[in-house]
């Protein structure tokens, strides 16, 4: 079965695309039946203008094999058809599509609370959770004087830290292959309007961030279901397959964004996976985002081979990095990217230059002059971010015994400050808790853990599922006393902050299990 498109928030800016107009009229999209043939495609994952309410959140698809891969569960029938709902919860008018043999699927209802919007109440990527850099602070308030805007795309000397840190990884670059931009956001918004227009095709699931820029911009975004190994990179035979059938209806497939080390998943592709995925886009002619945010960040660097698109085609990846990864805090918000080191990559980055300055997108002086610095990778730079790594894989280890321990699954973290769970085995004992979708178990696990758990529809993944990215900052403390402490203990774990930060894990996690276990018919 293909990817599904994903269907824009109303709280988003309304993009392009057919609209019935005013009070709560517009048509209302739902999901591709069995086969994923579409009726009518053009228009097909765009919500009517005039909902009216910035809160009137989207729901997602249902857990009867939306999404699968070609030929796996659920393609033998047709799935059920989410429903958005409009102002107030009202369901407004659907547009079906066909499932099998032009029969409908059932059709799926889900409603979500108000305030919880994939967009404006989506969560942040994992924070460090640790104090800044004495020397960032110092990079900061040296440039605090400065009266002159910096250049759009970034100054000469954070462009060579930039060319530096590439050139250091094995992608040597020149400073006219690169851009720098106040965040990845708005820098992955410029590329892909830069890009021209047509459909965008991601993993599921993914960053949360990612699909918003290509849906203000008015294009199709199709989520590819990801291979069993990994998150970040979609299937390499189910993205050919939604490339065809995107096509078949009239769509223009043009861009696929991925992630090497993945948020959320956590995982770090295989070599042999990526290259597959890039064989195929590049055989179906897309460009290639790379985002690297997390690349920095692997838990065990000398037994994890990661290897990058951009090192497989340098003519149709551009890579991208956010570095509040693993150089900056999110209060200075920065990103790079690297263009192919061809005419058309520098053509490519001079379009996004032009949509950069159209947006005001400038960094502060501040911001660059610390982007600088950091990308310069001196000793203090590199020594935290080895300690400050080793420290949250120490902890995402813990938390996923906890999970384990409990009979929920987590695939083993490779990268970053977070994980991704998934209670589906615990389905019964969180039903008796009134948690039946993830939205449920974001709100459940967030109260019980006192700490953001943010679920699967916040990444592109079906709202039927019971799984949640967990971030591990949190539990280094409340305090930057306490969170140094957990950065320089030789063993973190049994500080006092920790260890009452994990026995609330295990106290949750244990409740659900033993309820579950309750609940298993006699043998």
């Amino acid at each position: 079965m293909r990817g599904t498109p994903e269907e824009p928030d109303p709280a988003d800016p309304a993009p392009a695309g057919p609209s019935s107009g005013g009070g709560g009229g517009g048509a209302v999209p739902v999901g591709r039946g069995g086969d994923g043939a579409g009726a009518d495609a053009a228009g097909a994952d765009h919500v009517g203008q005039g909902l009216g309410d910035a809160d009137a959140d989207r729901v997602g698809p249902g857990a009867d094999g939306a999404g699968s891969v070609p030929g796996g569960p659920g393609s033998e029938k047709a799935s059920p058809v989410p429903v958005w709902l409009g102002v107030d919860g009202e369901v407004g008018p659907v547009r079906a599509e066909s499932g099998v043999d032009g029969e409908v699927g059932p059709v799926s209802v889900f409603v979500l609370p108000k305030g919880t919007g994939p967009v404006r109440f989506g969560p942040p990527a994992p924070e460090p959770g640790l104090p800044v850099l004495p020397e960032l602070t110092a990079a900061v308030a040296a440039a605090a004087g400065r009266s002159r805007a910096e250049p759009v795309g970034g100054d000469p000397a954070l462009l060579d830290a930039a060319c530096g840190y590439w050139s250091r990884r094995g992608l040597p670059v020149e400073r006219g292959q690169v851009a720098a931009a106040p965040g990845a956001p708005v820098l992955l918004l410029a590329l892909t309007a830069a890009l021209g227009g047509g459909d965008v095709l991601l993993p599921r699931p993914c960053p949360a961030w990612w699909a918003p820029q290509a849906r203000s911009l008015g294009a199709s975004v199709y989520h590819v279901p990801t291979p069993a190994e990994c998150g970040g990179v979609p299937d390499p035979y189910a993205l050919l397959e939604t490339v065809r059938r995107v096509r078949a209806e009239g769509g223009a497939p043009r861009v696929l964004v991925l992630s090497v080390a993945d948020d959320p998943t956590a995982t770090v592709a295989p070599p042999e996976v990526l290259h597959e995925a890039v064989e195929a886009a590049a055989g179906e002619g897309l460009h290639i985002v790379s985002d690297e945010t997390w690349r920095d960040t692997l838990h065990r660097p000398h037994d994890t081979v990661l290897i990058g698109p951009a090192e497989m085609d340098h003519a149709r990846v551009t890579v991208l990095s956010d570095l509040s990864g693993a150089f900056l805090p999110p209060a200075l918000p920065a990103a790079v990217a690297r263009f192919p080191t061809t005419s058309e990559g520098a053509a490519l980055r001079a379009r996004t230059l032009d949509v950069l300055t159209a947006l005001g997108a400038r960094l502060a002086a501040p911001v660059a002059a610390a982007a600088a610095y950091a990308l310069g990778e001196p000793d203090e730079i590199s020594e935290r971010l080895t300690t400050a790594t080793r420290l949250h894989a120490r902890v995402a280890a813990a938390v996923r015994d906890a999970v384990l321990a409990a009979g929920a699954l987590a695939r083993p973290p490779r990268a970053g400050r977070h994980l991704y769970v998934d209670l589906e085995p615990l389905r019964p004992a969180l039903a008796e808790r009134s948690v039946g979708d993830a939205q449920e178990l974001e709100d459940y696990l967030g109260e019980r853990l006192g700490m953001p758990a943010p679920g699967a529809h916040r990444f592109g993944d079906e709202l039927a599922a019971l799984r949640v990215r967990l971030s591990t900052a949190p539990l280094l403390g409340s305090t930057p006393q306490e969170c140094m402490k957990s950065l320089t203990s030789p063993d973190p774990l049994e500080l006092p902050h920790v260890e009452r930060a994990l026995s609330i894990f295990r106290s949750t996690f244990d409740d659900l299990r033993a309820d579950a276990q309750r609940m298993e018919p006699p043998r």
